[in-house]
């Protein structure tokens, strides 16, 4: 669930850096590293770029319980794609 969650975190940030009229992004690697873990109660996500660049976005997510105690440390690289008469979004939306 971890893994899960620190994908759409990392996901929804990248989305919000391009334009979606003209870009679409594509996950391409996620990796974890689960430090304890998390029985009940509220988990927190905290994701900051790495990298932004044209072409791919790079995150570091940390996710942390109630007490703040860090759960799972996660790193997010997604491809930034142009939306071209091709794409598979485009093939989709028609």
């Amino acid at each position: 669930a971890s893994v899960v969650l620190a994908e759409t975190v990392g996901s929804t940030a990248s989305y919000q850096c391009i334009d979606p009229k003209r870009f679409y992004c594509v996950g391409l690697e996620v990796n974890a590293n689960h430090i304890r873990a998390l029985r009940s109660g509220r988990v927190t996500a905290v994701c900051r770029p790495v990298h932004l660049g044209r072409s791919s976005h790079v995150w570091d997510i940390r996710l942390s319980g109630d007490d703040g105690k860090l759960s799972c440390i996660s790193r997010l690289t997604v491809a930034v794609m142009p939306l071209g008469e091709d794409s598979p979004r485009r093939i989709q939306a028609s």
